[in-house]
């Protein structure tokens, strides 16, 4: 071998999200100028960079260069020693690589994140919301979890009440809330509550709730039945007290040669009620702008009652919105969408490139409505959060929709408070290419990709992500020739 080389030094420390350096000597033993070049590997060579990359050395001369560390912030740090290697490639002579190796210790560093799903639950007896854990840091999460409340409402069932978490991974705990006191009747009352994630020799981690306690019976129900003992015992009361006067209207008869006359008795039959003055008005017509006839119609001899019935309002869809602008330009390409926002429902419809959802309030998108034009219609499918997940994404919906045709809507997700959120979808296009960008949980707006049409090998435009702790949170779409 005619290289020699050291580490200096062998074994080094650096701690997660900053960087540390070690230096590499070499000295040319042979007796040949050679060049030599330098490659990270290993577990840590993402992180590696070695300066300068080449380095040329005559026989006999030493040379170094500096090896610097950068591990990340992140669980794929893995704390503890991690080996590393350069391997070393002379160009004169590439079959004799030499591959120093040393040692590398990432230190611990612990993080993680909490969160209620959902944040607000209702119930008459019982809520069931779910804590989601995430292990942020780079060892094993050991810890408890405990709730607790102002005034003692509530009584907490937790499984598990202990976790332990590899780096990276998330937990579930299943919470069941229980009042201490039901509501028979009578309005909804909102019940405060925090679960806290304790570890040890550390400082807990509270998550704040809602328990919306709803009455067990409603309002109207419990104001009917009052109503009805009212009158029952109003009808009670007239009943036992009313006393009919009761007398004999017998008459003495007259006897005469053995032959008895009773007078007959007075017919009973009642005597009918009155009839009406006015002719009842009609009932309103289906045209909600009909006005009932009147003022001298044939008849009566009042003038006509007037009936006006307002309709509501149909809802603005993708599809309208986008028949409008086909409307305005028939032979262009055109895509019009809309987000049901977790907490606010259906935003109004944009189209072509204007961003739809939210940015800013760490809100997911729960469904989305999407309508085309001039390019053969549309399909899609939904990528949701997956609670019984293990490999850390979420879960495709079993079935795409079908194609729908352009100017008509095109659902996919779910407006259910107890269905997941959407964490990506994909959709694709009969003609032209659909174009995509998408803001998700705590991340940036993403590039814009574009796909062809859906004979293209079956292109498709993913919109989102599949990690199962984000979600979708905004999104941009176009269609083009």
């Amino acid at each position: 071998m005619s290289l020699w080389t050291s580490l200096e030094p062998a074994s080094a420390t650096v701690d997660p999200g900053s960087s540390t350096r070690v230096r590499l000597r070499l000295r040319n033993t042979g007796d040949v100028v050679d060049e030599y070049r330098f490659e990270p590997v290993g577990p840590i060579a993402p992180w590696t960079t070695v300066e300068p990359p080449m380095l040329r050395l005559y026989p006999g001369t030493t040379g170094t260069v500096d090896l610097t560390f950068a591990p990340p912030r992140t669980p794929d740090a893995t704390a503890g020693p991690n080996p590393y290697a350069v391997r070393i490639t002379p160009t004169e002579h590439p079959e004799a690589v030499t591959v120093p190796e040393g040692n590398l210790t990432i230190t611990p560093f612990t993080e993680l994140r909490a969160e209620l799903v959902p944040p607000t639950v209702k119930g008459r007896f019982r809520g069931r919301p779910k804590l989601a854990i995430d292990n942020l840091g780079n060892t094993k999460l050991t810890a408890s979890v405990s709730g607790s409340d102002n005034g003692d409402q509530l009584a907490y069932d937790l499984h598990p009440g202990n976790v332990q978490i590899e780096p990276g991974r998330a937990a579930f705990v299943n919470a069941t809330l229980k009042p201490r006191r039901i509501i028979w009747f009578g309005p909804k009352e909102q019940r405060p509550y925090r679960l806290t994630v304790q570890r040890s020799g550390l400082k807990p981690e509270p998550v704040d709730g809602t328990y919306i306690q709803r009455g067990f019976l409603p309002r109207w129900l419990a104001t009917l039945f009052g109503t009805l003992l009212a009158l029952a015992v109003t009808f009670a009361l007239i009943w036992f007290n009313y006393k009919p006067h009761v007398g004999s209207l017998a008459q003495e008869q007259t006897v005469e040669a053995g032959v008895s006359s009773i007078a007959p008795s007075p017919s009973t039959t009642p005597t009918p009620p009155p009839a009406p003055t006015e002719t009842p008005a009609a009932a309103p017509a289906a045209d909600p702008t009909t006005e009932a006839a009147g003022n001298g119609g044939g008849g009566g001899g009042g003038g006509g009652a007037t009936a006006t019935v307002t309709a509501k309002p149909k809802q603005d869809t993708a599809a309208t919105a986008v028949n409008r602008l086909a409307a305005d330009d028939p032979s262009g390409r055109h895509i019009c969408y809309r987000s049901y926002v977790q907490g606010s429902g259906w935003q109004k419809p944009v189209c072509d490139g204007t961003m739809s959802g939210t940015v800013g309030k760490n809100v997911p998108i729960k469904a989305i409505n999407l309508a085309v034009y001039g390019v053969q219609g549309s399909a899609a499918n939904w990528f949701h959060y997956d609670s019984q997940s293990t490999n850390g994404q979420g879960t495709w919906y079993p079935n795409w929709t079908a194609i729908i045709a352009d100017g008509k809507d095109n659902y996919i997700g779910s407006t259910k408070a107890a269905d997941p959120y959407i964490e990506g979808f994909a959709f694709n296009v009969g003609s032209g290419q659909s174009c995509s960008s998408a803001k998700v949980r705590d991340h940036d707006w993403g590039d814009q990709w574009c796909k062809g049409a859906r004979s293209d090998n079956n292109a498709l435009d993913f919109v989102g992500t599949l990690d199962n702790t984000l979600w979708l949170e905004a999104f941009k779409l176009t269609v083009t020739p």
